[in-house]
């Protein structure tokens, strides 16, 4: 049992949504970044794999809603990189990223990196908008994907699931799991796409 849970804390089933879905965005509760669990005194590392198996593959054009109700794709970021991170109110791990995901946006987003969290709640900017309101997380913008077009053309099956995108657009990695975005790999992957 002890073994499952860094697996279990590292990465949500995008298949199977909790039926507590609607009282998870109004928790207050941000779990914590460090991979510690708690409860029970474990240390859990963050759970992960690379794929680069779509490498130079164009970004998909569906829309998405904007913090406004607005549509956007991804190609309306042409031009600079892009860590695209698919996520939901109800996935712990995807909770536990946010704060290094916002603190990547302030240390790379003036230099031209475009952080975009997109929600997979099924509720939309309804989910997405109060988890933003409630969270200090002044670096992101509640985007949503209510249809999970996102999710469905990346078909990782997990959540959080993140797209590195280079410049013109072109996929560099996709990362399944939580990764830790303030340590070296994660420094790497996000170096070189500022690269690009």
């Amino acid at each position: 049992m002890i073994l499952l849970l860094p697996a279990a804390l590292a990465a949500c089933d995008r298949q199977s949504q909790a039926p507590e879905q609607d009282n998870a965005a109004s928790s207050g509760e941000v779990a914590p970044t460090s991979g510690e669990a708690t409860g029970n005194g474990a240390k859990a590392e963050p759970v992960y794999r690379l794929d680069r198996s779509k490498a130079g593959t164009p970004a998909p054009a569906f829309a998405f809603l904007d913090p406004d109700g607005g549509e956007k794709t991804l190609q309306d970021f042409a031009g600079k990189p892009m860590l695209v991170n698919l996520w939901a109110t109800w996935c712990a791990p995807c909770i536990a990223e946010m704060p290094t995901l916002d603190r990547i946006a302030a240390a790379y987003g003036p230099k031209g990196m475009a952080v975009l969290t997109i929600s997979q709640d099924n509720q939309g900017l309804k989910a997405a908008k109060p988890f933003f309101e409630k969270h200090k997380l002044p670096h992101l913008r509640a985007y949503a994907d209510p249809e999970t077009q996102l999710g469905f053309a990346y078909a990782t099956g997990l959540l959080p699931t993140t797209i590195i995108y280079d410049r013109q657009g072109k996929e560099m990695v996709r990362v399944i799991g939580a990764l830790d975005w303030e340590g070296a790999e994660a420094k790497a992957l996000i170096d070189a796409a500022m690269a690009s």
